[in-house]
């Protein structure tokens, strides 16, 4: 694991903890029924064996390094309410891709993932030095695409059928991206954000 990549982020209305098995059942209800999966290329809350399988697998993604799997906590009412990760991670690059978010339904608008992208930035950025933080959604997901935009990061492209979906269908990622000499201004801009919604 990257030095100081999985570790509690504390924000006000919002924190990020490392996974561990003690959120698989507020996760689990926070899943739903699995719409929140409909761009994935696998969906978690198909099923309980399903879910079990992304829990494992996240877990596992942490032991070996291979992502930092989060838990996003509703600071407020101290339960779970979704996920995110770091991943394809490249310390020797200082690069790394925010992604696998996904949050309940009911917290959508309330300002959780606007806090908690600022966070993983913060992070990403002031703390483990990062040059370039990534993102990457499906290529049809217009409303992960606008609040990528959102974020202040740059559309770069998109990568054709680069994912087999469960359904066999192929996905193509749109990628994006915000540099570190970017990261001021895109700071300020979030914390405007968050200011604006507290008020």
């Amino acid at each position: 694991m990257w030095d100081g990549l999985l570790m509690t982020l504390q924000g006000s209305g919002v924190r990020l903890e490392p996974l561990t098995r003690q959120h698989a059942a507020g996760l689990r209800v926070a899943a739903g029924d699995g719409e929140l999966f409909r761009w994935w290329p696998m969906n978690p809350a198909s099923s309980d064996e399903a879910f079990a399988l992304w829990m494992a697998t996240s877990l596992e993604d942490n032991r070996e390094g291979r992502r930092a799997v989060f838990a996003t906590i509703d600071a407020a009412a101290g339960t779970p309410v979704g996920s995110t990760s770091y991943l394809n991670l490249a310390p020797a690059d200082r690069r790394v891709e925010i992604g696998w978010t996904w949050l309940s339904p009911a917290v959508w608008g309330n300002g959780i993932n606007v806090e908690a992208k600022r966070l993983m930035l913060g992070h990403a950025f002031d703390t483990l030095g990062c040059h370039c933080v990534q993102f990457r959604t499906d290529a049809m997901n217009e409303r992960s695409r606008r609040a990528i935009l959102a974020l202040g990061a740059s559309f770069e492209g998109t990568n054709r059928d680069d994912r087999l979906r469960d359904d066999g269908t192929w996905r193509s990622s749109a990628e994006y991206s915000i540099l570190e000499s970017e990261w001021p201004a895109v700071r300020k801009r979030l914390d405007a954000r968050l200011a604006d919604h507290v008020a």
